[in-house]
């Protein structure tokens, strides 16, 4: 398997996104935000994101060099649009104002829409954090066909929607960050289980009559089967709860047929609160509090000596050592399906070897 040190594979995707057309600073941001992904243990949101970045990108339905348009302004309560742009760079927009609107009047309430695939969500909490705001975050997905059956459901009827929070960070403990989809694990696991050859978790996948399988071929076949949501009734309501907050506060519209694209897109709401914690609380008490809090729960016995109590955001951070110093894991499936994608540009595969350093 392809192992990739960050610095190389961002500039990998630098070429890529270049040769769809991306200016040097859009590209940057993708390839920075798709790297980070991968860094942080999340290949699902990683450079196995390009082949359909750029399968998008040719089609049109991804378009490359848009912005963050603020459309509905009410000053603390802002809607933005993104054109269909990429997300890391709707994204990094957008919160660049909604975090300038959080400090001028204590809280900013942002949505979202019509902005391609914004990618892995804790990104932009991780933004807020820190500029030192509290941030909330319901997103949805629509343009393409649902992945998620609903609780005693037997189809798919809406995407992963995922739910993400952060505290900022105290003088002794990092951001404390919790990022997850409300589906059993998030698509893109099941691409790289398929990509890898390899069964899906036990649990998270159903078929098309909606019976459990392990076979991750059957969110790509017909006929199709569905993602299960996690916790049963809970992440089914959670999944519905994000749909209504970003789909329909955003004015983006929610996962049905109505709303699909075609040509076929990832495009995400999201509904997002910011809040300065300055104006609720004293600074002192802030972060006396969140350490004695963190301290505690993480003073609970291990049940296996091995594996200490986390936070959220810790298993993050170990694989951001660990991936930085040793490389990240491309499977040749994915590297050989970025290579094709990269050729729809007339970007050749060698090239992207010589760029990797794999040549």
């Amino acid at each position: 398997m392809p192992i990739i040190a960050a610095e190389p594979l961002r500039a990998v995707v630098r070429a890529m996104c270049k040769a769809a057309g991306s200016t040097d600073t859009e590209a940057g941001l993708v390839a920075d935000n798709l790297v980070m992904a991968n860094l942080s243990g999340h290949d699902s949101h990683g450079v196995g994101m390009l082949p359909w970045y750029f399968e998008c990108a040719q089609s049109g339905s991804l378009k490359v060099n848009q912005h963050a348009e603020v459309v509905r302004d009410e000053g603390p309560v802002i809607v933005v649009d993104g054109h269909a742009g990429f997300g890391q760079v709707i994204g990094k927009e957008a919160f660049d104002i909604a975090i300038a609107r959080a400090k001028q009047h204590g809280v900013c309430v942002m949505a979202i829409r019509n902005s391609f695939h914004l990618c892995r969500i804790g990104a932009w909490a991780e933004q807020c954090a820190a500029a030192g705001l509290v941030s909330t975050h319901h997103t949805n997905v629509i343009g393409h066909g649902a992945l998620v059956a609903p609780f005693r459901g037997s189809d798919a009827r809406y995407v992963t929607n995922p739910y993400t929070a952060a505290m900022p960070a105290t003088e002794n403990n990092p951001v404390t960050l919790l990022d997850f989809a409300t589906s059993f694990v998030a698509a893109g696991k099941i691409r790289v289980a398929r990509n890898k050859g390899v069964e899906a978790p036990e649990g998270a996948l159903i078929d098309h009559k909606g019976q459990p399988t392990r076979d991750p071929n059957v969110l790509y076949d017909e006929p199709k089967g569905a993602l299960t949501s996690f916790g049963a009734h809970k992440g089914y309501g959670m999944a519905l709860i994000n749909e209504l907050f970003a789909g329909v506060l955003s004015g983006g519209g929610t996962n049905r047929p109505e709303t699909n694209r075609e040509p076929a897109a990832t495009i995400n709401c999201m509904l997002s609160v910011l809040i300065d914690p300055a104006r609720l609380v004293e600074k002192a008490f802030l972060q006396t509090e969140t350490d004695a809090t963190l301290a505690h729960v993480k003073a609970s016995p291990p049940a296996n000596p091995a594996e200490p109590v986390l936070v959220p955001g810790d298993p993050e951070r170990a694989y951001r050592i660990e991936r930085g110093r040793d490389g990240i894991d491309v499977d040749p499936e994915t590297w050989s399906q970025i290579k094709i994608g990269a050729e729809r540009f007339n970007l050749a595969g060698a090239e992207l070897d010589r760029i990797a350093g794999l040549t």
